[in-house]
């Protein structure tokens, strides 16, 4: 079985719920993968109307009337993406049939190692029409950009018919795994945000995850995680379930976009390190199990493990940074996520939110509490959402009419669950706040008040760029937008073409401007640093689990510390930012020495 390598050594993360809505129509002719959210089947319902209407495809819409709505949404969205970008990917081939000026662009934005770029690279220099010859090349060596998928595992909520609780397979992520699975895709459902059992049982009730007679998987299941032991026990409960992992994509734990989930001080340099050395621990032991089911259900065995790649993202923002992980770490692909949201050619932001991302500074940026979940969640100043909801809390009317109800996860006053961000939910938590109002000072009465109405309606929030950019009407209470972007979009300041922003991967150019960048590595240990200072801080009393928590925390970090230093005394990488790399690890190191547990 061949295998059309992927052209690129770069991916664009999900982002939001709108940001990497169509990105694989923008950018998947190009052989550039990207991932699309399907949490919100209302937005992607007016998605697929939208982009119906432009390429004049039938549409019929689907009614929430339909008990099945949420996955048959999804499953006709994925494939109208589908067959937009096979249209597109068709479109693009013959222009490099027939445009040497097409063809040396393209060659333009590939990497120097790629086999593609070299093989593009004679026809293009050469004088003479060889348009068979190009269009046997570009079908035996080139494939659109996958069109992967993402599901929060943990935004799961149950749903209801009147007062009756359905079965779990119509819960909000079931629903979109069965979407996903139905649809004509071949394709990975990336899985983030931590185990759920009930869900990863669900895969293997669709055969597209179970290899065919060739040994091919149509769907392939990417985890996302943040350190080894979690790929390691997230593999096993897979594979004994006949699911094959062919990607484990790990993220920082602080320096990404979206939802920071801390690791306990473990560092992405010494984690990369451990599935560098360990790779083979990751595969053989849930090979074997994967196996034993698989003759269990009598399903086709291939004679060897399938592939199983390693990927990283998070804070990536120079080509030298770039191929440092793929050299060094062996890593398959590398995400590349904020950056792109100042290309429109490759996500969906609207002109306002990428104006207030060009001029934010590096203290714009910051771990937020408007998330939900209760998870720390970046995001940046100034947005619209911020400002109408601040505005709604000095009107004494906090919260969201929390129209979507995604996040009601919440248990405490419905058991159908409330969202922390909705009126209902804010309301209720003010007034038993004001019966303590005597009892408690001033300082404390407002901490716990701005804890209340921090929330945000994520829901609302995240989607509204793919309406406000695509004029599509929003319905309902004025929510604005939110956007979920990583510390490393404070160093890109100017809107990007998606040419310019592949080349800038690649080294070929830069996008960014002369000012002070700090290395990646470096960047994520400040904000670790800066974790710890400030969760001691506001832990008053600490109890002895707790101080050998964050002795672990403090330990790992120090360990981390030991291990850049060598790491960049002995290799010959970041030439130019060796001695500032070095002194600001001394620096750091001297700081967390300092703090007392």
């Amino acid at each position: 079985m061949t295998t059309i390598k992927q052209p690129h050594s770069f991916h664009i993360p999900v982002m939001g719920l709108a940001y990497t809505i169509d990105s694989p129509i923008k950018v998947a002719q190009f052989g550039i993968d990207s991932v699309i959210s399907i949490v919100d089947d209302e937005l992607i319902e007016k998605m697929h109307a939208f982009y119906s209407e432009k390429f004049q495809f039938p549409y019929k819409e689907i009614s929430r009337k339909i008990s099945d709505y949420r996955a048959e949404r999804i499953t006709a969205y994925l494939n109208t993406v589908d067959k937009i970008v096979k249209q597109k990917y068709d479109a693009f081939c013959t222009e490099l049939v027939n445009s040497k000026n097409a063809l040396s662009n393209f060659v333009d934005m590939l990497p120097t190692v790629s086999d593609l770029k070299k093989g593009l690279q004679f026809y293009a220099s050469s004088p003479f029409d060889q348009t068979n010859e190009i269009r046997s090349f570009l079908a035996k060596h080139f494939r659109p950009g996958a069109i992967d998928v993402n599901i929060m595992t943990k935004v799961d909520k149950a749903n209801y018919s009147d007062s009756n609780a359905l079965p779990s397979c119509y819960n909000d992520a079931h629903a979109a795994l069965r979407g996903f699975a139905h649809s004509k895709l071949e394709s990975a459902v990336v899985l983030s945000a931590g185990m759920n059992p009930s869900l990863y049982n669900y895969l293997a009730e669709f055969p597209d995850f179970f290899p065919d007679k060739t040994g091919k998987l149509k769907k392939k299941v990417i985890l996302k995680v943040s350190d080894f032991r979690s790929a390691l026990i997230q593999s096993k409960f897979l594979a004994k379930k006949g699911i094959w992992v062919s990607e484990y994509r790990i993220e920082s734990g602080l320096n990404c976009g979206g939802h920071a989930f801390a690791t306990n001080g473990l560092l992405l340099g010494p984690i990369m390190e451990e599935f560098k050395q360990r790779k083979q621990e990751l595969i053989s032991p849930a090979h074997e199990l994967w196996v034993k089911e698989l003759e269990q259900k009598q399903a086709f065995i291939p004679k060897e493990p399938l592939e199983v790649k390693i990927t990283v993202q998070g804070g990536v923002g120079t080509a030298e940074e770039h191929q440092f992980l793929l050299d060094y770490y062996k890593t398959d692909s590398v995400g590349w996520g904020s950056p792109f949201l100042l290309v429109p050619e490759a996500t969906t932001t609207d002109a306002a939110t990428r104006k207030l991302l060009i001029e934010a500074g590096e203290n714009d940026f910051y771990k937020s509490e408007i998330s939900p979940l209760g998870v720390p969640f970046n995001t940046v100043r100034g947005t619209t959402n911020e400002c109408i909801k601040n505005n709604r809390v000095q009107q004494n009317k906090a919260g969201s009419s929390c129209p979507k109800k995604l996040l009601a996860l919440h248990n405490e006053y419905d058991e159908k669950g409330i969202c922390t961000a909705s009126r209902k939910y804010q309301k209720r938590k003010l007034f038993e706040l004001e019966q303590y109002r005597d009892t408690i000072t001033e300082t404390e009465y407002r901490q716990k008040q701005d804890t209340i109405v921090a929330k945000s309606c994520l829901c609302v929030g995240l989607a509204n760029p793919a309406y406000i950019e695509n004029n599509i009407h929003i319905k309902g209470e004025e929510q604005g937008v939110v956007i979920c972007p990583g510390p490393n979009m404070a160093y890109f300041n100017r809107e990007v073409s998606l040419f310019d922003m592949v080349r800038h991967i690649y080294g070929y150019t830069s996008v960014l401007q002369n000012s002070y960048r700090p290395n990646m590595f470096i960047k994520e240990l400040q904000l670790y640093v800066s974790y710890l200072k400030e969760h001691l801080l506001l832990e008053s009393e600490t109890s002895e689990k707790q101080m050998k928590k964050w002795m672990t925390f403090k330990d790992n970090l120090l360990s981390g510390i030991d291990y850049y230093s060598k790491l960049f005394t002995d290799n010959n990488c970041f030439e130019v930012q060796r001695d500032e790399i070095l002194n600001s690890l001394d620096l750091y190191k001297t700081e967390l020495e300092d703090i007392a547990i």
